[in-house]
């Protein structure tokens, strides 16, 4: 506006006017002043420094009164807009104690646990999901609903409005003070995905749960079946996505996302109940790695040292229980054989690069990833020679173990296919 040749056209848009025209528009809208002058009227009702300051000195002798009638409640008003946890918060005891207790579960369920337990101790958390609670298990048992009546709640139902949920998110954590999460199925985060890229954007502790997480979703068809969304999730900078492959790291992920404040952390979740993996002490700090050893070979030379892996198996999520079972299989066999657990590959691409040569030695070429999701993102890690069991197609209506056996997510597809590479 005010540019009289260029006003109204696509000119204006996005490039400069140029000279000529900044001239006239300074003869139309009557503003003679010399570039970047700004008149001292203007500037002087446009000055807010002192009012600033004088604000700041009230609310800060508020504050002052406040914190000496209620002590408690002003440490914990600072310990939340300093964005510090709780200090009993027991997170990292959750992924010991799903490891005793073993459970075979889907990680929606094992997430939901979690909740019951952190909710209750973490004040801050204000959960939320896009007309989808039942199903993505996130209204945990302590959970009261935010309404038009009552706002003392902690969880918001957004009703079928995902990028909305995602925008509210990203305010919520702009102000402070909370933590906020929202769930819907993982197909459903096309709808929030500008406000997802504005959250990492930003670099905002927002916390995405999403359920129904690959193919196993079955009978409601390939409308509803992520394929590719993972991979863009994953390629979105300073997004952190994890998708555990069981009850402990899903524990986990959870863990990660409620320290991490530097930005966004996605929890890719099953509806489908997920094998329990054992594990080490060592395994179990690993997980915070990204990807770890889960299995070794088993197989000894003839001095008795175990074989070092000649093929290696990486795998995600509902995967990983396959690719466990197809290693055992493959070495009946008499192969040596690495699986890899890799339920966050952000994490994994920042470890230095002796703890990425620990996991995935360069020497090992022989390497297939099982996921699946869209297969093209794991060529990174299995190199051109690799083969990926994974998605290259849209998804089918039929039940998920139908699903998983038409589209080659068997242990005996995985078995030839490691043959195959072996030679």
């Amino acid at each position: 506006f005010g540019a009289p040749n260029k006003q109204g056209k696509e000119e204006a848009h996005g490039a400069a006017l140029g000279d000529d025209e900044v001239a006239l528009a300074r003869i139309q809208l009557d503003w003679p002043h010399a570039p970047f002058h700004i008149p001292e009227p203007i500037y002087s009702a446009w000055d807010a420094r002192e009012a600033g300051k004088a604000a700041q000195q009230a609310w800060d002798a508020r504050f002052a009164r406040y914190a000496e009638a209620f002590p408690a409640e002003a440490r914990e008003f600072t310990r939340r807009m300093k964005r510090q946890l709780p200090a009993e918060l027991p997170t990292e005891a959750l992924i010991e104690q799903a490891q005793e207790r073993g459970e075979t579960i889907a990680s929606r369920k094992a997430s939901f646990e979690v909740l019951n337990v952190i909710g209750p101790q973490m004040p801050e958390l204000l959960g939320g999901s896009a007309d989808l609670a039942p199903s993505n298990l996130t209204f945990w048992k302590g959970a009261q609903a935010i309404t038009p009546e009552d706002a003392s709640g902690n969880y918001l139902h957004y009703g079928v409005r995902e990028f909305g949920m995602g925008a509210v998110m990203n305010g919520i954590a702009l102000h402070g003070g909370l933590v906020p999460y929202g769930a819907t199925f993982l197909i459903f985060m096309e709808y929030m995905r500008n406000s997802i890229r504005m959250a990492s954007l930003m670099g905002q502790q927002v916390i995405y749960v999403f359920t129904h997480d690959s193919i196993g979703l079955g009978e409601d068809g390939p409308t509803h079946q992520p394929i590719e969304q993972l991979t863009s999730l994953r390629t979105t900078p300073n997004l952190n996505t994890w998708r555990p492959c069981d009850a402990v790291e899903t524990a986990a992920s959870w863990d990660a996302a409620i320290k991490r404040h530097s930005g966004p952390t996605a929890l890719v979740l099953s509806r489908q109940n997920l094998p329990h993996q054992q594990r080490t002490k060592a395994q179990l700090a690993a997980i915070q790695n990204g990807a770890y050893v889960l299995k070794d070979p088993v197989l000894k030379d003839s001095e008795g040292t175990p074989k070092k892996p000649e093929l290696i198996l990486i795998a995600t999520g509902s995967e990983v229980g396959l690719a466990m079972d197809a290693a055992a299989e493959l070495e009946q066999q008499g192969k040596a054989v690495r699986v890899v657990s890799m339920p966050s590959a952000y994490r994994f691409n920042g470890q230095d690069a002796e703890y990425r040569e620990s996991v995935l030695p360069k020497a090992v070429t022989k390497r297939i990833a099982i996921e699946a999701a869209h297969a093209d993102y794991w060529y990174k890690y299995v190199g051109l020679e690799g083969r990926v069991i994974g998605m290259t197609t849209y998804g089918e209506s039929a039940p998920a173990g139908d699903l998983f056996k038409h589209f080659g997510f068997t242990v005996g597809n995985v078995v030839k296919q490691a043959n195959e590479l072996l030679g």
